[in-house]
């Protein structure tokens, strides 16, 4: 076990022992390698670094109470990748070989596993690259996939709280059929520069982005999925530029397991004022409540509850957290069993 600090672990990067690798060269994936190299050779050329023929997943491993080590949802983390790749033109990788991937990941770095009870995880980022060399705009013919792990903390400083978020109207995150819909590179670095401007001084955790079409609809909040509680429904937005959200489905699920109706349809922004409770919901949070969320260009602030997470977004949370960490019985098929951990 590593001398780590795991209750004050930030969501940031710590080096592990091991990385994961699979080439893509004359028309296959090759086999599964293992690297302890933490930077890629690749040609300047590469299609990767001129045309963003890159995608990547984000998924977690826990240590249970029972000692025992879970990966959550790793075959939906597989399909989206493969659906990704199919967005940009890049080979889809196998799932039994990202499995094969994920679980050799977190066995080589069973060490960097935060133990129960202290709030972080290893979280594992699969990547696939063109590495194959382009001038023209066209796909590559060679790829790499790689899988590193690293352990984290809480996304939000505090964990699960309540955050406020902030409208942004001056930027977009992607458009009605572009690539949002892909976890691809380019959705993120054309968040940024709204993220930094939104949440400079410290006052927003977060951006809030609306529809690019008409700005009437709630489209996603930063890097998660949007969701909402009234009257005893799990709300959530459909629109054609959404992340599908691996946590987003598990909650919508779950929400119906609990005698909640779920509605997964176009949330006009006035509706805001409506909603008992509201979060964002992702990975790397998997649930961030929301206390309120500010329209400055309306002069409007939408708030939620009495400033503290509320009773069913809670509810949720501590379900997903338990079928995570093995304190809830996986009844559904989600769980992959690390052994040798």
């Amino acid at each position: 076990m590593q001398n780590i600090e795991w209750s004050t672990l930030p969501f940031g990067y710590l080096p592990t022992n091991y990385n994961v690798r699979c080439y893509y060269r004359n028309g296959k994936w090759g086999e599964i390698e293992v690297s302890s190299e933490t930077t890629i050779n690749i040609h300047m050329a590469a299609t990767c670094l001129h045309y963003g023929q890159e995608a990547f997943e984000g998924l977690k491993a826990f240590r249970g109470e029972d000692g025992k080590v879970r990966i959550f949802r790793l075959e939906e983390n597989a399909k989206r990748l493969q659906s990704s790749c199919d967005g940009i033109m890049m080979p889809q990788f196998p799932i039994e070989k990202f499995e094969e991937a994920m679980k050799k990941c977190v066995q080589l770095n069973a060490d960097f596993i935060p133990p129960y009870g202290s709030g972080a995880s290893l979280y594992l980022r699969p990547l696939i690259i063109g590495t194959g060399i382009r001038v023209g705009v066209s796909p590559a013919d060679e790829y790499l996939f790689l899988v590193f792990a690293t352990p984290v903390g809480p996304y939000f400083k505090g964990g699960f709280q309540a955050n406020p978020y902030v409208i942004t109207r001056k930027y977009d995150r992607a458009a009605p059929l572009g690539t949002g819909t892909y976890k691809v590179g380019g959705n993120y670095a054309a968040s940024m520069r709204p993220h930094m401007e939104a949440c400079q001084g410290g006052k927003y955790a977060c951006e809030f982005y609306l529809d690019a079409k008409e700005k009437c609809y709630i489209d996603e909040a930063g890097a998660a999925n949007f969701f909402a509680i009234k009257d005893n429904t799990y709300i959530t937005p459909l629109s054609t530029s959404i992340l599908p959200s691996i946590t987003n489905k598990s909650l919508m699920f779950l929400a119906e397991k609990m005698g909640m109706k779920v509605e997964r349809r176009p949330i006009h922004v006035d509706e805001l004022a409506t909603f008992e409770e509201a979060g964002a919901c992702g990975t790397a949070a998997v649930i961030s409540p929301i206390s309120r969320i500010d329209d400055l260009e309306n002069n409007k602030s939408y708030v939620f509850g009495d400033g503290k997470p509320g009773p069913q977004s809670e509810k949720l949370y501590n379900k997903l957290r338990g079928i995570q960490c093995g304190t809830e019985p996986d009844e559904y098929g989600w769980i992959t069993m690390v052994e040798g951990c």
